[in-house]
């Protein structure tokens, strides 16, 4: 799949790291650090703008290895970027920790993933069908 983008950025185009990863690095676009204190958050600029085809979507999401090191995440994770976006891509970062964290100039700062999605058309009714699960909510299918 072909998707236009613009690079604006002082980085390469997002890629790859492997062949069957599922998401590219997006980089943070800025010229000094950005001091995130414990709980602080910042929407980092990533310099790219992107023109996603129809019925599809770019999802934001925290690089594992940032968050479970540094406790830093994706605060609208994952974010989405609709198809009919046009402006910068930014990312929402959150320190989770009790350091505060430098992001700094290109630092690999979050995964983009491009997913298909679909539209619903609701049908309303009165009931639903019976399921094994029914109501139950979080925890309700049973511990080990």
């Amino acid at each position: 799949m072909k998707v236009k983008i613009v690079n604006r950025s002082r980085w390469p185009l997002p890629q790859y790291a492997t062949p069957q990863s599922a998401g590219v690095d997006l980089r943070a676009d800025i010229t000094e650090s950005i001091v995130l204190e414990p709980l602080g958050r910042a929407m980092v600029p990533t310099g790219l703008y992107i023109e996603i085809p129809a019925g599809y979507e770019a999802q934001v999401r925290p690089r594992s290895g940032l968050a479970a090191k540094k406790g830093v995440t994706v605060l609208n994770s994952p974010g989405t970027i609709d198809a009919d976006y046009r402006g910068e891509v930014r990312v929402i970062l959150v320190n989770l920790s009790s350091e505060p964290f430098a992001v700094e100039p290109g630092e690999r700062i979050a995964q983009m993933v491009i997913a298909r999605h679909e539209h619903v058309e609701w049908e309303e009714v009165e009931v639903l069908e019976e399921s094994e699960r029914g109501a139950g909510g979080f925890g309700s299918t049973g511990v080990k």
